[in-house]
């Protein structure tokens, strides 16, 4: 059984990998204000930023799905892992050596099933690079890229490598490394054969696929010899690490670069890839195996942040099946923000072969936007139709129309009306364009807006800038126009964010002068933390045993979202300081007070003036002290507390 990591190993890999280094392999980051980053958040589809990240506090919050949480659980949560292979493939990112409890140290037997897969295919593709580089059986797949224009550099860059025609070779050499039959098998790299597992992939050169945090997690493999009955490219099956529908290749080397220039060329195939950032077009990536799809998008809408100005260029082959894939990927348009266009060279060439042909100017032309999506898939559409005859025009008008309809931007939709009553040849203009804005009224009407409705997933309500979450731990969803609340709301990330400035006067509060069921849980957490005093004297940990004192999952969340969230200052307000920390504690504490007097003039009410005196006595007593105290605190403020 497989040994507990030990506790200071974990603290030291939670301390050594930054968040914002972590998320950032998955998302653009952005400045949201006050030391936090935003994004678009990986755990529910979303058109707005609500996903943000505290570098200071290493934590994430979703004003959205609520999900939340330190490095560890990001990883854990994105890359579908455990605690463990959480913090086996955080801490092999920062040279960190984990120590295993009940019965020590032993990499080979007590990692997780899926870094054991990742570590396979990370020796799978250097085996498979050294056997490009040095064998003489690969001279055929050398002369393969020689002819396509990629030299030895350019297979050094992208990892390509050459499989053997033998029927075990990888299967072997990764049994000496100390993998099991079984988890060759589990990986995809080796299949059954009739005495046993033999290799997936012969005689082929190859293509690692990494994922977008730069893991390799499958191959493409391309036919070299007429000898192979396989197809022309060969992928990896779908595996524990594998999902077609989930990757794209180059990803990893363009990522930054998409993220940095807003835009994304979507390619065919893996040698396009490679035309295409050797020409300089270093955001060019291509699916594997299988159409552009959902899965897709939302990897790139989380690189572009899905504003307006991104573009998403999509090239293909001039062929029938070219266009047939361009059609496919206009059906998902509206599932970006950013506009979309098509680049299909005049020859029908793909990048990779004009690279050759024309040299890398032409590639950088080719790829530069000239022609939106939906402009050519409706010109494919018009092409279907006899225009010579008002039949062919009307029957051409009802399937273009609706998807003039769906887009997004009304002064375009009004611009492509009229281009469409030109390209069927309809002379009253005006009726194109009404059709179509009919169309988009009901849709519009039937729930078709983009973006989340009111009841939809994801929706968050905002007040005064900050998110209002969409239900809390104890109790139905909160207003924060309710200014009791807003207070509490605010003195609590005071007391998680800093500390210092409410400490000690906070360990002082009651639990029950929170209002706010919620807030009255993450009050009971931080005492059970070591109160605020706490986080003062070990900033570092402070949060971790906040969230370790949470009683459960709900409760932890709104802790993280608190440490999280941008403190609201008002206006006139220069800064969080001292006074303004004070300004909190008196208002909460004040009201617990107001809300006490209250109760106990109820009580006098009821005792009536035939009450036993010395209880009347007690009671009035307790009355005048709070009063006393009340005038105290708004004539003297934090001093009094």
């Amino acid at each position: 059984m497989a040994g507990r990591i030990n506790d200071e190993d974990v603290k030291a890999v939670r301390d050594a990998v930054p968040i914002d280094a972590v998320v950032s392999e998955y998302l653009q980051l952005r400045n949201a204000g006050g030391g936090n980053l935003k994004g678009l958040c990986p755990f529910h589809d979303e058109k707005s930023p609500s996903f943000q990240v505290s570098p200071s506090k290493g934590f994430f919050h979703c004003f959205g799905c609520q999900e939340g949480g330190d490095t560890i659980t990001f990883v854990m949560k994105v890359d579908h892992l455990s605690f463990s292979e959480a913090v086996e493939r955080l801490a092999g990112q920062a040279g960190i050596t984990l120590r295993y409890e009940e019965g020590g140290y032993n990499p080979s037997h007590q990692r997780g099933e899926r870094i054991r897969l990742v570590e396979a295919h990370k020796i799978a593709a250097e085996w498979y690079a050294e056997q490009l580089a040095t064998s003489p059986e690969a001279d055929t797949g050398r002369v393969f890229l020689a002819e396509r224009g990629f030299d030895q550099a350019a297979a050094v860059h992208f990892g390509v490598g050459y499989s053997p025609q033998g029927w075990d070779h990888l299967t072997r050499y990764l049994r000496g490394k100390g993998f099991t039959d079984k988890e060759l098998l589990l990986s995809g790299l080796s299949q059954e054969g009739r005495r046993g597992p033999i290799d997936r992939f012969r005689g082929r050169l190859m293509w690692p696929i990494r994922d977008i945090g730069g893991e390799v997690v499958g191959f493409g493999a391309r036919k070299l010899y007429e000898a192979d009955n396989g197809p022309k490219y060969l992928n990896t099956p779908e595996t524990a690490i594998y999902k077609k529908s989930q990757v794209l290749y180059g990803i990893d080397l363009a990522k930054k670069d998409i993220a940095k220039a807003s835009r994304a060329v979507v390619v065919e195939g893996y040698t396009d890839v490679m035309a295409c950032h050797l020409a300089g077009v270093t955001t060019a990536i291509a699916t594997c195996g299988t159409a552009f799809g959902g899965d897709h998008i939302k990897i790139l809408r989380r690189l572009l942040m899905d504003n307006g100005s991104a573009r998403v260029i999509f090239t293909f082959d001039g062929d029938a099946a070219g266009q047939k894939a361009a059609l496919r990927a206009f059906e998902d348009d509206q599932k970006f923000a950013a506009e979309t266009y098509i680049a299909i060279a005049p020859d029908g060439m793909d990048p990779c072969d004009l690279r050759l042909a024309k040299g890398d100017e032409a590639v950088a032309d080719l790829v530069e936007p000239r022609t939106p999506l939906f402009e050519f898939a409706l010109r494919q559409i018009v092409a279907r139709y006899d225009l010579d005859t008002p039949a062919g025009r009307a029957a051409a008008l009802d399937e273009a129309a609706p998807i003039v309809a769906r887009i997004k931007n009304s002064g375009a939709q009004h611009e492509v009306a009229v281009q469409l009553a030109g390209m069927l040849g309809i002379l009253d203009t005006q009726f194109v364009v009404k059709r179509v804005a009919q169309l988009a009224r009901w849709a519009r009407e039937r729930g078709g807006k983009d973006g989340p409705g009111p009841d939809r997933p994801g929706r968050h309500r905002q007040y005064n800038g900050l998110p209002q979450p969409a239900a809390t731990p104890r109790g139905p969803a909160l207003n924060l126009r309710n200014p009791v609340y807003a207070t509490e709301r605010e003195l609590l990330k005071l007391a998680l964010q800093r500390p210092e400035l409410v400490s000690p006067a906070f360990d002082a509060y009651g639990v029950d002068e929170f209002t706010a069921p919620p807030y009255a849980a993450v009050r009971q957490a931080i005492l059970d933390a070591g109160g605020a005093e706490q986080g003062v004297a070990d900033p570092q940990d402070y949060l971790v045993r906040v969230r370790e004192a949470a009683p459960d999952d709900a409760v932890r969340a709104m802790v993280t979202e608190l440490a999280v969230e941008a403190i609201m200052l008002h206006k006139g307000v220069k800064g969080v300081d001292e006074t303004y920390a004070g300004a909190q504690l008196v208002t909460v504490r004040r009201r617990a007070v107001e809300r006490r007097i209250r109760d106990i003039t109820s009580r006098l009410t009821r005792l009536g003036t035939n009450g036993d005196p010395a209880q009347l006595a007690a009671v009035q007593n307790e009355l005048w002290v709070l009063q006393q105290y009340d005038q105290t605190l708004r004539e003297h403020g934090a001093a009094a507390l």
